[in-house]
């Protein structure tokens, strides 16, 4: 019943320098040789100590792991060779970005020509996680219904306190970041996939688009793709939290498309009550309380998190993705990447540290050897 939700996984890692801890802008060195062992699953991003990898398209959670897992160990490896390593979090604790050098393309000419300094400052890094649904218009109705829960995940994947040396205050400064570019955040609900196309078309009509990729919301239909792709959250910094995040976006949508299909519907909330959920997530991580929109009234956010995964229990098994949905709790015990960071930060006050752990647990529960 749910082969049709296929997954797609795409991290963006920091290439460091294990010795300054800095960040290194070397991923032309990397991507040579990376570009022989994985075509087009390894890319450059617009910041060249950026490399992005994705996987095929998965079936299933399983394959989904086993691909992301293969994919961290060869980039780590092919970056261990020129004497760096791979970090995946979603921003440098003290790199600056006035330092970092723009790859050269076309594409991040255009740009940065157009959105200037705010494209260079732009040194942050992501997760996005597609998720198949083949039907355009059954694409909008879960989109419509699934914003509600991105702060949730949002809050579970924080790893961007730190910028510029600074100790922000933020979990997840990385939002904060991208929210300078126009068409990001949460977006409002569609009546239909029609109403969404012409919006879409509406921009390009009038130049401020030339396609349907340059609208950056946390959750969109991709434009090439048959798949819902969900960019809110930050990038966990150990593999088995995205592993479980990625899950947990296919369980969503697995869960609201049976709604769907049983006539039921999810109540749908705008984009500014959403929004204020978002910003206690960026705000606060797990430590803080969300809004219960239906209640109207605070909560928890681990409780409502808890709730959460109760709401896709029953379509977990037959998505055969329990082992890795019941590491969420794990993340909700042990804490996200942006709260290690600042017990190693407050245990030590020297941010190099907060590098070298990061460095570490990176690596946690990768394979060693790939190739």
């Amino acid at each position: 019943m749910f082969e049709q939700f296929t997954l797609g996984i795409e991290e963006e890692f920091q290439i460091v320098d294990p010795k300054t801890r800095e960040l290194r802008s070397h991923v032309s060195e990397i991507l040579e040789e990376g570009k022989l062992l994985l075509g087009e699953q390894v890319k450059p991003e617009m910041i060249q100590s950026t490399i992005e990898v994705g996987t095929g398209v998965c079936r299933d959670i399983k394959e989904a792991k086993e691909d992301i897992k293969k994919l961290r160990c060869i980039v780590s490896a092919l970056a261990r060779r020129k004497g760096l390593e791979i970090v995946a979090a979603s921003t440098h604790p003290f790199s600056k970005w006035s330092e970092q050098q723009i790859y050269e393309h076309d594409r991040y000419k255009l740009l940065v020509d157009e959105m200037q300094m705010v494209a260079r400052s732009l040194l942050i890094f992501g997760l996005h996680v597609h998720v198949g649904v083949a039907d355009r218009e059954r694409q909008i109705h879960i989109m419509n219904a699934a914003r509600y829960f991105l702060p949730h995940v949002l809050a579970l994947s924080t790893s961007s306190p730190f910028w510029l040396g600074f100790n922000t205050g933020l979990k997840s400064y990385r939002c904060e970041v991208f929210k300078k570019f126009p068409r990001t955040d949460i977006p409002d609900y569609f009546d239909s996939y029609q109403s969404f196309e012409s919006y879409v078309n509406l921009l390009i009509k009038m130049n401020c688009i030339d396609n349907g990729k340059k609208i950056w919301w946390d959750i969109r239909p991709h434009p090439n793709f048959p798949t819902l792709e969900y960019r809110i959250c930050d990038i966990p910094t150990r593999v088995d939290d995205t592993i479980a995040i990625a899950a947990l976006f296919q369980a969503i949508t697995a869960k609201l498309n049976k709604l769907i299909d049983q006539n039921l519907g999810f109540r749908l909330y705008r984009r500014a009550l959403i929004q204020e959920n978002k910003w206690r997530a960026v705000r606060y991580g797990l430590d803080g309380k969300l809004l219960d929109l239906g209640k109207q009234k605070e909560v928890p956010v681990k409780d409502l998190i808890c709730e959460l995964l109760e709401f896709v229990d029953d379509v977990v098994d037959e998505l055969n993705c329990r082992e890795e949905i019941e590491h969420i709790y794990t993340i909700l015990q042990r804490g996200t990447s942006a709260d290690e960071q600042l017990r190693v930060y407050e245990e030590t006050k020297d941010l190099n540290a907060v590098v070298d752990m990061l460095i570490k647990n990176t690596m946690e529960n990768v394979p060693e050897r790939c190739f």
